[in-house]
């Protein structure tokens, strides 16, 4: 069966950029494919799960390792869902909730989304401040407002591939692994005891409510968002072989992944036990009492190091990918693409500014409980990402030979049934709890109906697919869809203004003009003084610059003339976002040329791009060529 891509694409900048050649060998082919589930392993090891692993390890011994076992393989499974949709719908799973959902179902998914992508990133702006205060006993004030500057980092990143963002992930992972391996074998726990912690027990009301949030923090709903995109960016044949291939190596992919995940996790919640639950320290449930309570407890120098440093790699590996889970969540239900480090500005400040409040109001020692708040937060959020992937892949109207087994299937809705149902004991519990200490008005008025309604929305997700054939919808690109286009000839263009700056692209860029009008068209070459002076004083400017490029213009004119075309010069001053849409207006000119500069990522950000600013301003075609335009 061929399958035709689909014309809608999930992170379209690193949309299907890996070649993976069905002549490959098993080896490359693997090594192709290997990648996507390290990124996704990382919200699985995010400081979030820290504390919710510190707090169950100090309390509880190693009584909570199986419920850390069973949210692995509860991850494992629904991630395995997650990449089978990517693989085989192209699509990630957002922009299949909008296909499928009416439009008040699908605002809702995305706000609950965009709570437990805030919440999530909330985590890794307190860990990274954590990690910086322990490396370099830096305030927590401070390192909460510095988290925002890693915009910048993921911005390079992506201007270099996913290919390179994906290792230098995996060199993060495999840092936090080698820490807590050192810090394994200077710790020395006791096997048998860590075994024991494998076997189910019953829990109470505290541990169940540090039980949901290690689930919360394990299977984590914005990695489903995540994991149906990043496995887009491998571009491979469109046959069945090719795409059963493709599901397999992602899922292997995905359990050694994961299962470091695990290791990592186990080795936290391992270390507080035989470190501080062996002593008799069961209230130890705040990182920064952790890590000054190693040194003393395990005689080393090193094991507090090492575990401020893989905090804070931790919680710098997981704000990229949560900034990727927002795009796509935003793109995907709302049909909205903006800038991603506005997006990724977005999404810090929503998680800095309560951080900020908390240290601010109840001071440092609460960012623990923030910390748990916010894993719990995202397990409830969960059973409204799972309950419509496991809808997704159950479709063979859309999935066709790919869809999910009977037993895949059970497993999928047990796992649901897991998560919904803890979830529901401990909202029921609180808000009991809460009506019990304080019957207050507000809590009937606004609690109550919001639980209901939150309960109402999750049974109609869950059963209105089952009974009732849901029609999918046709979606627009973010940036219009198909129209119907006229096309006709017309007569060349006659008044031609193209921007120089003096460098080696005014020649490709005249170039580009003469092709565009040859010598019937009058050439209005434009160049504008940024100098100092030029920016104060505007056309009265008499500067040294303002003179040479005036003499430069006239150069350029006069090598115009030379060879046969007509030629008109204009000198702006001041900002050349301003200046040049002014010029072209006043010069009537019916085409633009402009070279880009071709600053990439970081520089591009700073020093600016006139391009699009000019662009915006003017209501007539803008040809902006670059080197490579000389070439073809």
């Amino acid at each position: 069966m061929n399958r035709t891509k689909e014309t809608q694409t999930s992170l379209s900048e690193v949309h299907g950029s890996i070649k993976v050649d069905s002549s490959m060998s098993f080896k490359r082919k693997l090594l192709a494919f290997l990648g996507p589930a390290y990124m996704v392993s990382v919200g699985y090891m995010d400081p979030g799960n820290w504390a919710t692993d510190i707090a169950g390890g100090s309390q509880f011994g190693y009584s909570l390792i199986w419920v850390l076992l069973m949210s692995n393989l509860m991850a494992l499974l629904l991630q395995s869902l997650s990449v089978r949709l990517g693989i085989v719908r192209g699509r990630d799973l957002a922009q299949a909730s909008r296909e499928m959902f009416p439009g008040f179902v699908n605002y809702f998914l995305y706000f609950l989304a965009e709570i437990a992508i805030a919440a999530c990133d909330l985590a890794e702006v307190l860990g990274m401040a954590i990690g910086l205060y322990l490396l370099f006993d830096l305030p927590l004030m401070y390192g909460v407002v510095i988290s925002a500057l890693d915009t910048f980092l993921l911005l390079f990143l992506m201007n270099h591939g996913i290919r390179k963002m994906e290792v230098f992930i995996i060199s993060l992972v495999a840092t936090i692994g080698l820490a807590f391996v050192a810090q394994m074998v200077i710790a020395q726990p006791v096997i048998t005891e860590v075994m024991s912690g494998f076997i189910p027990t019953s829990m109470s009301n505290t541990a169940l409510y540090i039980a949901i949030g290690i689930i919360g923090a394990t299977v984590m709903p914005h990695n489903l968002y995540l994991h149906s995109a990043l496995v887009q960016t491998r571009n491979f044949d469109r046959t069945d072989k090719e795409i059963s291939r493709a599901i397999k190596f992602n899922i292997l992919d995905s359990t050694i992944a994961l299962n470091a995940a695990f290791f990592v996790n186990a080795a936290i919640l391992i270390l507080a036990a035989s470190t501080f639950y062996k002593v008799g320290m069961h209230e130890v449930n705040d990182i920064m009492d952790a890590h000054r309570l190693l040194e003393p407890l395990l005689g080393s120098k090193l094991a507090p190091i090492l575990f401020a440093v893989a905090l804070l790699c931790a919680g710098q590996s997981s704000t990229i990918t949560g900034t990727l889970a927002g795009q796509i969540v935003m793109e995907g239900y709302l049909n909205l693409r903006i800038a991603p480090w506005i997006r990724r500005l977005i999404t810090r400040l929503i998680a800095i500014i309560p951080a900020v409040l908390v240290i601010h109001i109840a001071g440092e020692s609460a960012t623990t409980e923030l910390l748990i708040f916010s894993q719990v937060i995202l397990s409830l959020q969960l059973g409204f990402a799972v309950i419509p992937l496991i809808h997704f892949v159950s479709d063979r109207s859309k999935m066709g030979n790919f869809t999910i087994s009977l037993k895949t299937k059970m497993a999928a809705w047990l796992c649901a049934l897991i998560i919904v149902g803890l979830n529901v004991k401990l909202v029921y519990g609180e808000v009991t709890g809460w009506l019990i200490a304080d019957d207050s008005i507000w809590l009937r008025i606004i609690v109550v109906p919001l639980c209901i309604f939150v309960a109402m929305m999750l049974l109609y997700i869950t059963f209105v697919p089952i009974f009732k054939k849901m029609k999918p919808k046709s979606i627009n690109l973010p940036h219009g869809s198909f129209q119907e286009i006229k096309l006709q000839e017309t007569s060349k263009y006659k008044r031609i203004a193209v921007t120089l700056d003096f460098g080696s692209m005014d020649g490709i860029a005249l170039q580009n003009a003469i092709n565009q009008g040859g010598k019937d068209a009058i050439y209005i070459l434009v160049h504008v003084s940024e100098s100092a002076i030029a920016l104060w004083m505007g056309n009265e400017s008499r500067d040294f610059e303002s003179i040479k490029d005036k003499e430069t213009l006239m150069e350029y004119k006069r090598q115009m003339i030379e060879n046969g075309y007509k030629c008109e010069i204009e000198l702006g001053f001041g900002n050349p976002r301003k200046a040049i849409p002014q010029i072209v207006k006043n010069a009537n000119a019916d085409l633009l040329v402009m070279g880009a500069h071709g600053h990439k990522a970081l520089m591009d950000f700073i020093l600016g791009s006139s391009v699009d600013a000019v662009r915006h301003q003017l209501d007539i075609p803008v040809l902006v060529v670059t080197k490579e335009s000389s070439k073809s």
